[in-house]
């Protein structure tokens, strides 16, 4: 369901809400200009600025294509922006297209599709309502207004991000076992899609700070400044995060493999400790698998067994010990 909202900027300075598109275009006529705010509308309805305000129909097309990227258009009446809206909560980035179209007497924004139940715009009535001085200066001014409120809510996003990447490097750091490097590869692809968006945009507040879209005058364009400033902030905060999102993916490989060799040292120490009681015990084994028990009573005679077990019993235990030494000793020279 559309929530649209249609404004009028009166020349005299009066700044009031209309109930249709059609009102807000009938009053544009009247002197001043005009905001459609379009939340979530239908084709139809954006179809109908094709014949009404003049708007270009593969504009329309782009507002309805969310795989575009981030871009600005000149056409005969009206300049076509395509920005994003970012929000970053609970680890999941959401990036909703906002639709500007630009002219000497009006301003569409169309937003909503991609956000879920997220308005983007819905704080700039308020915005505007408390300080109506800009927005009432022209087009040019409102559009400051609403992507200054776009960059801002960048902000909050990254900051989001920043908090989730020192959580990553204390868990990684205190906690290896609940660490999950699936967060970390998570979060490079949102920065990835991050920087292309910021790219973009950087692109489109070039131009207009050079004056390209004939739409935003020269006292305007001081503000547009100050949005350049901060898109290029962000986009050195993409660079500046993919850096420690890799440094921390090489602590973690780092820490288990350090994991992994301590384990496999234990594991060779014990089987080391294992094969030198084994190489000790089978000549003992052999030798009394061969004789036996009643083999050194025959031998001796079964009179003397108390005599006979005893020595058959210490001459095993000089043969182990003698073992243990030749194999310690075979190890140093080793080590040496």
């Amino acid at each position: 369901m559309s929530e649209s909202k249609f404004y009028h900027f009166t020349s005299t300075g009066l700044f009031y809400g209309l109930a249709s598109a059609r009102e807000a275009i009938d009053a544009m006529r009247e002197g001043g200009f005009v905001w459609l705010n379009y939340y979530k509308p239908s084709r139809e309805e954006i179809s109908s600025l094709v014949d009404s305000i003049g708007i270009h129909p593969l504009s329309v097309e782009d507002c309805f294509d969310d795989k575009q990227v981030p871009k600005i258009e000149y056409f005969n009446n009206n300049t076509f922006i395509l920005f994003n809206a970012f929000s970053y909560a609970e680890k999941e980035l959401s990036i909703d297209e906002v639709n500007l179209f630009i002219g000497e007497k009006f301003l569409i924004t169309i937003s909503g599709y991609q956000s879920g139940d997220r308005k983007p715009l819905s704080d700039i009535v308020s915005i505007i309502e408390n300080d109506p001085s800009n927005a009432k200066a022209g087009p040019g001014f409102l559009m400051h207004i609403v992507l200054d409120h776009l960059v801002d809510e960048k902000y909050r996003a990254f900051d989001n991000m920043e908090d989730d990447l020192e959580e990553a490097e204390e868990l990684l750091i205190n906690e290896l076992e609940k660490f999950q490097p699936r967060q970390l590869i998570h979060l490079r692809k949102d920065l990835l899609a991050l920087r292309k968006s910021l790219y973009h945009e950087r692109e489109i507040l070039v131009k207009i700070c050079r004056s390209d879209c004939p739409y935003v005058p020269e006292k305007a364009i001081v503000h547009y400044r100050d949005v350049y400033d901060h898109l290029s902030k962000f986009f050195e905060l993409t660079e500046t995060y993919r850096e420690i999102e890799t440094s921390l993916m090489e602590l973690y490989t780092s820490l288990i493999s350090n994991r992994m060799n301590q384990m496999s040292n234990e594991t060779n120490i014990s089987m080391k400790r294992l094969t030198l009681i084994a190489t000790i015990c089978m000549p003992l084994t052999l030798i009394a698998g061969i004789g036996g028990m009643s083999e050194w009573s025959m031998i001796t005679g079964p009179e003397n067994w108390r005599v006979s077990y005893p020595l058959f019993l210490l001459g095993m235990l000089i043969l182990a010990l003698l073992s243990y030494f030749i194999i310690k000793r075979l190890e140093k020279r080793k080590e040496d």
